[in-house]
């Protein structure tokens, strides 16, 4: 939506955020009922989508609302730090539980500090903070970490649950809580009369919605095998990867603090890559073996006093 947001010469307002994702999930159900889903393959209640949805949907109003009390640096600061919340919001989902090693979360921070100095390296300006605005992005930031570990709830607690059933079901759940205070707003409208004025941008928000399907499809795999919280961090260093390729192809000047938050960002992604702890294992492996070593000592000893016995049989002549 990038792209979208900053077509701003041909007049298009902050509504087109709204209207991009409505494109997005009429797209989506296009996709998904392509693919030959349909809800007779549902496996869960239409609730769990609800709360799915509520969720998601809350998430995007309060972020575009943050926009009016937090500029852009300030924003990218809290967004950055969404790891941290969704692995702290693991262990309070019912279902999940989640409790991480302490290497997990020192990776998580580096790649959080990294990011953040990264992104605001050539910021033009500093971060401006107000009260209202912390409270509105903060609220952003616990939505966005107990959408992914319901998500990953659902897929842990009902092993045949799809993905495209997920994407199809909280895009039908969701598309009325968008449209509602769209068309309240009249940003439904607005939106829509400036589109009608550069008609190409359909064919925009079209190729758009299909990029992001893959994303949202790619997304929802990986909290299903690999949980919400690494796949927060997967995201995470995409961001960074996405920014490094931005100065490496369009030759922008790299400054002391971008080779700081890259570095900050490898060891991050180094440490969530090194093995755990074989500890137990070996405390396993030596429990093993002594039980191994006792049984062969009792039937060492039941031999012995077999023979003994059989020597007491044994006649004298």
């Amino acid at each position: 939506m990038a792209f979208v947001r900053n077509m701003c010469t041909i007049g298009f307002s902050s509504a087109m955020d709204g209207i991009s994702h409505l494109c997005n999930g009429f797209v989506y159900l296009l996709l998904v009922y392509s693919q030959g889903f349909t809800t007779k393959q549902m496996v869960n209640p239409w609730k769990t989508y609800v709360k799915l949805s509520a969720v998601l949907m809350g998430s995007h109003g309060l972020t575009k609302g943050s926009l009016a009390f937090l500029n852009y640096p300030a924003q990218i600061m809290f967004k950055s730090t969404k790891v941290l919340p969704v692995m702290v919001m693991g262990a309070f989902i019912p279902g999940l539980k989640r409790k991480y090693p302490i290497h997990e979360y020192i990776s998580a921070l580096l790649l959080v500090a990294g990011l953040i100095l990264f992104t605001l390296a050539d910021a033009q300006t500093s971060p401006n903070f107000s009260i209202i605005g912390i409270l509105t992005i903060s609220s952003v930031l616990v939505m966005d970490s107990f959408l992914g570990n319901l998500q990953e709830a659902i897929f842990t607690m009902n092993p045949a649950t799809t993905q495209m059933e997920m994407l199809f079901c909280s895009t039908v759940v969701g598309l009325p809580f968008l449209l509602a205070p769209m068309i309240l707003t009249g940003e439904l409208f607005t939106a829509w009369n400036s589109c009608s004025q550069h008609l190409y941008v359909y064919g925009v928000l079209i190729f758009e919605a299909m990029a992001t399907f893959v994303g949202q499809v790619s997304v929802l795999s990986l909290i299903a095998i690999f949980g919400a919280a690494t796949t927060a961090m997967i995201t995470t260093a995409r961001k960074a990867v996405t920014l490094l390729l931005s100065y490496l192809i369009f030759t922008k000047p790299m400054t002391e603090q971008h080779g700081t938050g890259l570095l900050l960002i490898a060891m991050g992604i180094i440490l969530k890559m090194l093995p755990e702890s074989k500890a137990p294992t070996k405390s396993t492996n030596s429990i093993s073996t002594a039980k191994h070593k006792n049984s062969y000592v009792k039937e060492e000893k039941s031999l012995v006093e077999k023979n003994g016995e059989d020597e007491e049989k044994r006649p004298l002549v």
